[in-house]
């Protein structure tokens, strides 16, 4: 058997890039491996395209909500081809730049294929075998398929491929209530579209602050159906419709849904399967995640993982952050510790939703914590523009001042979040964004009065 032998072998090039970069950097050989597109889920089938999708989806609302301020607007038509085609036109540039890049990068072989371990050190590509000195594992996760009747049988979309719609569906039936569904399901009924969601959970975005997510569920119930705590049975065909069977959690009661397509969002299913990690004596957790340790170690020292295949934060900018010190601490004697602290997220639906830190339902007992909230109304600048919903929402130590948790529903939720999140990275407390001036009037006013409402600071 002919093994090539390398000093760093990638598997995946999302933020797995990262350490290619790096490693080029100090002149070693590397090889990398991706089994789909170049530059992983966020450019392809992730956080750009989606999106470039929400975009218009937004300025659609900003339309209709356009009346609370006297101006009587509409949409002549929704040009679903040039919307569609816009959003492919960028990725398919983001994948032609990236590939290039792969191309011409001196001491880098590129494999395209799926990887899997055969043993300890040592993985193969399409009946070639490659031999790493230290393994990075960054091959994400795929859409979570449940055990739905009849699927197997039909045309359903996911995240990966309701980029390639050619026609908008009339209707759509949206399995799953996390943040991709409510997401594609604000795209989708801003566009027309009739939409029906069927969650499982209790609560639509349940990492959510439970205010948080009701008032989510509210506003978007205005636009599409919405059945929570329900279980998908059952799908069948019936001419250009589908229908779906699904049983109600609460009553046990069962009800149909119908649609000219469905789009399964059901969760993520780590890719660690695909590699058959077994192999090489690296452990995962029971829903098949890999496991690591503060250092972003798997259980065999040379190989070292980061980003959703492990199951912790899904979100790049964790990733990114994560290749920074798996980086460091599998080329360093001097180990560093990855501390997320408080991990910031934010969820693209109308409305916005931002969040970080702790919420309200996990406060223990013993915690003595001060709650604020202020109405995008009772500042100025959201009294202007006509806002009637959302809120922030502070949770703060009684006795330290220090944040602990902000939350966020309403326009421009994740850029209004930035200066908490900026704060609580120091371990800071209300006096330290208190400290500067906010203008007035301006949005961030909603953060300071929150926090404010919290202390009792007017």
């Amino acid at each position: 058997m002919v093994v090539k032998h390398y000093d760093v072998i990638v598997v995946g090039s999302g933020s797995g890039a990262a350490i290619v970069d790096a490693a080029l950097s100090h002149d070693m050989s590397v090889a990398l491996v991706e089994k789909d597109q170049p530059g992983g889920t966020c450019p392809n089938v992730g956080c750009i395209p989606s999106k470039m999708l929400v975009a218009p989806a937004d300025r659609v609302m900003e339309i209709e909500e356009a009346r609370n301020m006297g101006l009587v607007a509409s949409v002549e038509r929704v040009d679903w081809p040039a919307i569609m085609g816009r959003m492919r036109d960028v990725r398919r540039e983001n994948q032609e730049h990236m590939q290039d890049a792969l191309n011409h990068a001196p001491s880098l072989d590129y494999y395209h294929g799926i990887a899997h371990f055969i043993d300890k050190a040592t993985l193969e590509v399409d009946g070639t075998h490659l031999s790493g000195k230290t393994i990075y594992l960054v091959a994400g996760v795929r859409p979570s398929i449940p055990p739905i009747e009849g699927l197997d049988k039909v045309d359903y979309l996911t995240n990966e491929n309701v980029f390639d719609l050619e026609e908008q569906p009339r209707s759509i039936i949206i399995v799953g209530g996390g943040y991709i569904a409510s997401e594609f399901a604000h795209f989708f009924a801003a566009m027309g579209t009739r939409v029906t969601i069927v969650g499982r959970n209790t609560r639509l975005v349940p990492q959510e602050d439970t205010e948080v997510s009701e008032l989510l569920k509210e506003r978007l119930s205005e636009r599409m159906l919405i059945h929570t705590h329900a279980e998908a049975i059952r799908v069948v065909r019936s001419g250009t419709e589908l229908i779906l069977t699904a049983r109600d959690l609460d009553n046990c009661q069962t009800f149909e849904a119908h649609g000219e397509a469905l789009l399964v969002a059901a969760g993520r299913t780590s890719n660690a399967d695909l590699l058959e990690v077994e192999k090489a004596g690296v452990r995962v957790d029971r829903h098949g995640f890999i496991q690591v340790d503060k250092y972003l170690r798997t259980s065999n020292p040379n190989i070292w993982t980061f980003g959703d295949i492990t199951g912790r934060h899904m979100y790049k900018h964790a990733a990114n952050r994560e290749a920074i010190y798996a980086w460091h601490n599998s080329q360093n004697e001097e180990k560093v510790a990855m501390h997320f602290g408080a991990m910031p997220s934010a969820v693209f639906t109308w409305p916005q939703i931002a969040s970080i830190g702790l919420r309200e339902k996990d406060i223990r007992p013993d915690q003595h914590v001060h709650i604020g909230r202020a109405y995008y109304a009772d500042v100025a600048k959201g009294m202007a523009m006509g806002v009637q919903y959302g809120f922030a929402k502070a949770l703060v130590d009684g006795k330290s001042g220090r944040i602990l948790g902000f939350h966020i529903i309403g326009p421009e939720a994740s850029t209004l979040i930035q200066e908490v999140i900026n704060v609580m990275a120091r371990r800071g407390t209300v006096e330290d964004i208190d400290a500067g001036l906010h203008i007035h009037p301006a949005m961030p006013e909603l953060v300071l009065t929150a926090l404010g409402n919290a202390m009792h600071i007017h």
